[in-house]
């Protein structure tokens, strides 16, 4: 997981590392670091060091009365700090790992990894497209590959949304 999801001044951010984050004031220092709560990041050390403490756009608010002569005007500009954000290396050295045995395993068995994830007839490409290309490109294709993607989809990734466009388009081809 290349992110992290923290709790921060009552509100929840999704973090990635290296970004910078505007945020309400926090009571920490200019340049000076801490660590905010983490809701989710596979137990990662979020770090957030604070780059600056300034304030938001200006926002203004007015009141009026009708009929009285009443009007009042007021600003407001919100008190933020920008963060940098870092993660810790928890989930990067796991990561590493686990990428190491994928290439031995794929060179070990090459004859059984090809005929699961490719289905005869699949239009090209098929394992990534999105839903909504596949309910576009099921308008243009033929019989045989729109019953083999159903086949595939309900197989493998059983989702909704091309399963009810690849349905609907073999009952047009039927009509």
């Amino acid at each position: 997981m290349d992110y992290a999801i923290i709790r921060l001044g009552g509100k929840q951010y999704r973090v990635r590392e290296g970004e910078t984050l505007v945020v309400d004031r926090v009571p920490a220092e200019q340049g000076k670091t801490f660590s905010p709560e983490v809701l989710l990041g596979d137990g990662a050390a979020v770090t957030a060091r604070v780059v600056a403490h300034e304030r938001g756009p200006k926002i203004r608010i007015g009141k009026y009365k009708r009929r009285t002569g009443y009007r009042r005007h007021t600003g407001f500009r919100a008190a933020t700090s920008r963060l940098e954000i870092s993660l810790g290396g928890a989930p990067k050295r796991a990561a590493a790992k686990r990428a190491e045995p994928k290439p031995e395993a794929a060179a070990a068995k090459p004859e059984q990894a090809a005929p699961e994830t490719h289905v005869k007839g699949l239009p090209k490409g098929y394992e990534e497209m999105t839903v909504a290309q596949v309910a576009e490109g099921a308008k243009s294709w033929n019989r045989p590959m729109l019953e083999a993607a159903l086949e595939h989809e309900r197989g493998h990734a059983a989702r909704k949304g091309a399963l009810a466009a690849l349905e609907s388009a073999l009952k047009a081809k039927e009509g």
